[in-house]
Formats: structure tokens, sequence, C-alpha cells
């Protein structure tokens, strides 16, 4: 038999095919049902623990076990159980669990969608993120940057070869300060700021402190175009914070000055992919910051402004893991 080919629809009907895939994960999210999957169970034995009814808890299970979620036996009934990426991103004591983070994000997502229209005329003011950048912090930034920020982050600066011995760090819009917590960790001579929003410092200084680490490290409030970052540190990281910018020159000029001469900024901001296959997986996430005017720059422009700032960009490396959404890395050394 001849193999059909993929009809033109299937990209659209695999859109919407999307919502009831997020909407599964929220359902296992909200109840808890990886905590319960911890060890194989068959959907009548869940369905009695979570007290629903067997044949939707099967449906649901197996909708699961398709995205990957869960394993199960490939024929017949059988005990379902959390496969590994459940069981370390979704298991509430998974110690790099994002259920919190994925589920506010699903929320903002939907938010955008359901303000399309308003944002085509002018309608629907931005405003920051519910429970404010605190709590966003303090919670599912955090998740995001235990689960996968850290690593990459890591995974960057040690392919410099002046990490080793840099000893000033600026961590700008660090958020919670995992990264700089994981980078002072790696390297004992480094001393640094973690610099963001005076809520998101706050956070930071806590965890700054919980890490044993205030000896080394501090938190800083401020606006980065207005106020004082400091001077003379080695190593610049900031990771999708121009997004934010109203004037990302002058916010990359000003990094320019805070680096000593020779010091590198590894900066990890995404941009508009050049082909569609790879746009699909950036610009969903940025649908609603680019609606707002926010600044998400075309493959090649953001280097032009660092070398007009007088960076001189050494590497750059594509579609670099990072939450939701993969960014354009740039690394470059002040001259």
């Amino acid at each position: 038999m001849e193999t059909l080919s993929i009809h033109p629809l299937q990209d659209c009907w695999d859109s919407l095919l999307a919502s009831v895939r997020a909407d599964a994960l929220r359902v296992a999210l909200e109840h808890g049902l990886f905590a319960t999957l911890e060890q194989p169970l068959d959907a009548a034995a869940v369905a009695a623990a979570q007290r629903w009814q067997a044949s939707p808890t099967r449906a649901l299970l197996d909708q699961l076990w398709s995205m990957g979620l869960l394993s199960r036996p490939e024929v017949g009934e059988g005990a379902y159980r959390n496969a590994p990426v459940a069981a370390c991103y979704l298991h509430p004591q998974a110690p790099r669990y994002c259920g919190d983070a994925l589920l506010f994000r699903l929320r903002t997502l939907r938010a955008v969608g359901a303000q399309l229209e308003g944002r085509l005329v002018g309608e629907v003011p931005a405003g920051p993120p519910p429970g404010g950048w605190a709590e966003a912090a303090r919670v599912q930034i955090a998740q995001e940057q235990r689960a996968v920020t850290v690593d990459t982050a890591l995974a960057l600066v040690q392919r410099l070869e002046a990490f080793a011995g840099a000893p000033r760090l600026l961590d700008l819009g660090g958020g919670p300060g995992l990264v700089a917590i994981a980078l002072a960790r790696a390297n004992p001579q480094l001393h640094g700021v973690v610099f963001d929003l005076p809520d998101s410092a706050a956070v930071a200084w806590e965890n700054i402190t919980a890490a044993g680490l205030g000896g080394r490290l501090e938190a800083r409030g401020g606006d980065l175009l207005h106020d004082d970052l400091g001077s003379g540190y080695d190593l610049v990281w900031c990771s999708s914070v121009l997004h934010f910018m109203p004037d990302p020159p002058a916010a990359l000029a000003k990094i320019y000055r805070a680096l000593r001469p020779g010091g590198t900024l590894v900066c990890a901001h995404a941009e508009v992919p050049g082909q569609a296959a790879d746009a699909a997986r950036v610009l969903p996430y940025y649908l609603g910051l680019r609606m707002q005017g926010r600044y998400l720059p075309l493959p090649g422009e953001l280097v032009t402004v660092l070398e007009a700032v007088g960076f001189e960009v050494i590497e750059q490396l594509p579609a670099v893991t990072f939450p939701l959404a993969p960014v354009t890395v740039q690394i470059a050394r002040r001259r």
C-alpha cells in the first residue's frame, strides 16, 4: 500500500490538538497525578485513588502515555507509571519539579490568546504576572532555573577559558539568583552581583543567604537603564533581559561600561528565526511581548548592535536550550 502523504492542514490540526494535550497535563498536575503514579497502578486503582470514574481515567492516562509522560504495556491493559521525564520534572517531590512553572506558563499563554483581538486595537495594558515579580521569582522562575537555565548557563560559561579565573560576575536580570549561585559554586574565586527588579532581587538575596554565599554574592534591585550596575566585572550573564528594554542599544552600552576591558558578556536571547519550522518553536512564546512592542531581534540584528556599542562578538550559538523556547547566545568581549 502506498504511503499516504501528510495533508496540508496537518499543522493546523496539530495546533488545535495541542490545546487538548495542554489540558491533559494541566489536570494531571492540578490533581497530583504524578505523585500517585510514583508506583505502577492500573487505571482502576488510579481512578479509586483520585475518586474519578474508571473509563475516563483510562482515557486520560492513555493521553498522557501518548505524550511520553507515562509508561504502560504496549498492548492490553496493565499498570501505568511515571515515565522518566515525569519522574524528573513533574513529581512534586522531585528536585527539578517544574509543575507550578508549567501551570503558570499555560495561564499566561492562554491569556495572550484571549487578548489577541484587544491588543490589535490597542487594548489590554500589560501588567506584572499574577502575584507580582517576587512570587514569579520565588516559584515559577526558580523552578525553570533549577530544571533548565542553570545547566545551560554552566555549559556555556565553562566553554570560556577565562571563567576559571574570573573573580567578578554580574548576573543581569537574574531573578531568584540560582544561576549566580551555581556559577559561584563552580568557581570558588567568583564574587558577584545579581541585579533585577527590587522584588526579584529580594528573593535572590533569600536564596543567596540560604546557600551560604552571602559573603561572595549580593543582590541589588533597580532599573537597568537608570541605576548603577557596578563596574569592573569579568563576566556578565544576561538572559531574556533585552526583550523588556525600551532601548536595547542603551542597555548594551551600559553593560559594556560595566565590564572591565577584556571582560566577557554571555547574552542569551530569542530571535525571530528565518525558517518557519524554527520560528514555530519560538514565536508563540513571544507573541504577547511582540504585541506590546517588545524587542525580539531578527537574525544577526543583535550582533550588529553589540558591535556598534564596542563589543567584539567571538561566538554565536543558535538554538540553545532554554525554558519554553530556544535562544541564540552571543558571546562577546569588551575591547
